[in-house]
């Protein structure tokens, strides 16, 4: 039952055919067969999932209507909380932080009848780079190739999901952070919208993070197929009292023009039109990456997109410098006091960052503020004439770990290939990582498709058109 999706699973347990304990079982004994090698899975709530399983069980033998992820087993961030778990970030200084209450995303997982089996790795505090290791658990490796990054920061979830530890990883995203995972382990991701979820980015106490954090950090599921993702985008999304942020927008259809205002590009305006940039700000992608687009980009064409190439996405190198400046102005004040949280070497990717990206005063900052706004009206009248664009993940294939804190080459160089993932997350808009076959090498390819603020339902239907005809990666047993 490991190898199962979620949709099947949680169809299986409403109908009867399998039991809810049989299920978490089957999974808890797929950990405990790859997790040793992989170090995905770092807080195991074998006892937990079994309890909420039996639970599950009895309320169907009752005759109770179950939800649509019923039994169905999640793996969930180091940075998210389950009530009653410590939330570590990775790091001892937090091993006995344990939360009170369950995060906004989990509480809804839970209430559409999933399991939490367990959290899974991160970098520590999200800080120490795109690899993911902690101070905590140690690194965590590629179930494709060792010797490569799962990538991260969601790099748990990525290699669980990946590896048959459990068919959903909830993670988070500010610039990558579940797609890159995802298009590195061979899976599938949602980015969405910025508002589209409801969360909660205080992260110790009741104070709530600068407008940066508030804006950028979206949480997102990671799924081995693009259905899996459109259940968790269903149960995930709506506005909650605890996240003033997220509004009430309906999942799948848009907003009509009003009269007079511009042509829509609404599918029943004809096929759907899809820009494709292949190298983002024309910085340089490799082979293997572009004809993963390429083929990304056939597979939307046989589905009846309209697919053009288009010569670069709006005000890339500008958007990039903008996000990086703000992250770090906002950060900035603060590192003294978060650096001593880190082990030894543990700094160097923050203040290789910050070396290359020094903070703005108050004035650059007000500055900083007006640039965003104006890059993303850029993003949303590009987004009108193509309501979805297609590109890379990541513009090399998987790299080594660690490569990003290395020396200020190996950071730029990272930074760089992240470049369309960066400013996605820094205009807000939806983005779906699906794969798209298997490289010479024999690691996974993957591409996103971004579509329109609050227009999920577009990027996973041609997500689902890219599947429909590349097929489905994953599990896949660790490789030596």
């Amino acid at each position: 039952m490991w190898s199962k999706p979620a949709a099947e699973l949680a169809a299986a347990v409403r109908a009867g055919d399998v039991s809810a304990l049989d299920v978490i079982d089957s999974h808890l004994d797929r950990i405990a067969e790859v997790n040793p090698r992989l170090n995905a899975v770092t807080q195991l709530l074998a006892d937990r999932a079994r309890d909420a399983a039996r639970h599950t069980d009895r309320r169907r033998a009752a005759g109770e209507e179950l939800g649509p992820l019923a039994g169905v087993p999640f793996t969930v961030k180091e940075c998210t909380p389950i009530a009653g778990v410590p939330t570590t970030f990775g790091t001892p200084h937090l091993r006995g932080h344990v939360a009170a209450a369950d995060a906004v995303p989990v509480a809804r997982l839970r209430a559409a009848g999933a399991i939490p089996i367990g959290h899974s790795n991160m970098p520590t505090l999200i800080l120490s780079g795109m690899h993911t290791v902690s101070e905590l658990y140690g690194d965590t490796r590629n179930p494709w190739d060792p010797s490569r990054t799962p990538g991260g920061s969601s790099g748990g979830d990525g290699v669980a999901v990946a590896a048959g530890m459990a068919p959903l990883g909830l993670g988070n995203d500010s610039g990558g952070s579940v797609r890159i995972p995802a298009a590195f382990c061979g899976v599938a991701a949602l980015k969405p919208t910025t508002g589209r979820f409801p969360a909660d980015q205080r992260l110790i106490g009741p104070d709530d993070p600068g407008p940066a954090s508030q804006v950028l950090v979206t949480d997102g599921p990671l799924a081995r197929t693009v259905a899996d993702l459109r259940l968790a985008y269903e149960t995930l999304a709506g506005p909650d009292p605890r996240d003033p942020r997220a509004v009430p927008v309906p999942l799948y259809g848009g907003p009509v023009p009003r009269h007079g205002g511009p042509p829509s590009a609404e599918p029943h305006d004809g096929p759907l039109r899809v820009a494709v940039v292949a190298d983002p700000g024309g910085l340089g992608v490799h082979p293997t990456v572009r004809r993963a687009v390429e083929t990304a980009a056939d597979a939307l064409r046989a589905a009846g997109y309209d697919v053009q190439d288009v010569p670069d996405v709006p005000r890339l190198d500008e958007a990039l410098d903008v996000y990086h400046r703000l992250a770090v102005t906002e950060f900035a004040s603060n590192w003294p006091a978060v650096r001593r949280l880190l082990g030894a070497g543990g700094e160097r990717y923050i203040e290789l960052t910050m070396r290359s990206t020094p903070p703005a005063d108050a004035a650059g900052l007000i500055r900083l503020m007006g640039a965003w706004m104006n890059i993303r009206r850029s993003w949303t009248e590009f987004l009108h004439h193509h309501p979805l664009l297609l590109g890379p993940v990541f513009t090399e294939p998987p790299v080594e770990p660690g490569l990003e804190s290395r020396d200020q080459e190996g950071r730029d160089r990272v930074a760089t290939a992240m470049r369309l993932c960066s400013v996605t997350s820094f205009v807000g808009v939806p983005a779906v990582a699906v794969p798209t076959g298997l490289a010479a090498d024999g690691l996974p390819t993957g591409v996103q498709i971004v579509g329109r603020a609050f227009r999920e339902d577009l990027c996973l239907a041609a997500a689902q058109a890219v599947e429909d005809r590349l097929g489905v990666l994953t599990p896949v047993d660790p490789r030596p």
